[in-house]
């Protein structure tokens, strides 16, 4: 990782449930501003829960949770404070759009923050626009497919203008086209100056997605450059995550002598299917 101050940071975080085990113990963790970082880890090994402790929807039982360098203060101002800086998305759509239309939905974070009514305005057509859904605007919310409520749901969240935006799952339940389109949604808003952090346990989406990665395994959280700490077959085995495919690919094109050291091998597919040419 970077070693920039993180924007924001868990130190030493630990958090179990009522009545439960611990979920996570001893995790620091943190997000660098202008990366693009991909949390892995198999169903189950706490990343719902690192990411609603990071955007303040969980409290840490022991450790704390800093934005900028200092400590989060958990009363109404410390958590304004907090959720203007970062946003999270959760899984399942349906959990976060209430509102009877898009546009009404995407505007209720700003609205929500006292901002006048024509900085809302702007806010809102502003994130349709980056999510490409600005002709949904009066389009009633139950009425959207789940692709287009994965995209009103982010743009509720973009609207805030996060510095940070957290998304849980992103991918989940659409379609191959549907995840390209939103990939590519994402490095708009990665240029536009927006810190993306996305959970997910594709490993392969990550390395091809990701500048750093995090993977939660039961002996706690490893975090390095996506492309090398994702090459680590023994560390993937640990977290119960599937070796990708462009690894297993890129280690047999350096077998055969097709591939230099130090040189990167096809991140997908349809790179593979252009290696000749490519290579001249």
């Amino acid at each position: 990782m970077t070693a920039q101050q993180p924007v924001v940071e868990l130190v030493e975080a630990g958090f179990a449930y009522e009545d439960g085990p611990p979920v996570i113990e001893g995790v620091n963790f943190g997000v660098p501003k202008g990366r693009s970082l991909a949390l892995l880890g198999h169903n189950g090994s706490g990343k719902t829960t690192l990411l609603r402790l990071l955007s303040g929807g969980l409290r840490c039982v022991t450790g704390l949770l800093r934005l900028d360098g200092e400590p989060v203060a958990y009363g109404r101002t410390g958590l304004t404070r907090l959720r203007t800086s970062v946003q999270l998305v959760v899984q399942d759509p349906d959990d976060q759009l209430f509102a009877a239309s898009v546009g009404q939905d995407v505007s209720f974070g700003p609205m929500n923050l006292g901002l006048p009514e024509a900085e809302v305005r702007a806010r809102v057509e502003e994130a349709l626009e980056a999510l490409g859904i600005a002709a949904l605007r009066d389009r009633p919310t139950h009425l959207l497919s789940y692709g287009q409520r994965k995209r009103a749901a982010i743009a509720g969240a973009v609207a805030m203008r996060p510095r940070v935006l957290i998304l849980d799952e992103p991918t989940a339940g659409l379609d191959p086209h549907g995840q390209e389109q939103l990939l590519e949604v994402l490095g708009g808003l990665r240029a536009a100056g927006t810190t993306v952090v996305m959970a997910t346990h594709d490993v392969g989406l990550a390395l091809r997605w990701a500048d750093d990665a995090a993977v939660l395994t039961p002996d706690g959280l490893c975090t390095g450059p996506a492309a090398e700490l994702l090459g680590r077959p023994e560390l993937l085995d640990a977290a119960r995550l599937r070796m990708p495919w462009s690894i297993t690919v890129t280690a047999l094109l350096r077998a055969q002598g097709l591939l230099g050291e130090g040189e990167p091998g096809p991140r997908t597919p349809e790179e593979l299917g252009r290696w000749p040419v490519a290579r001249g």
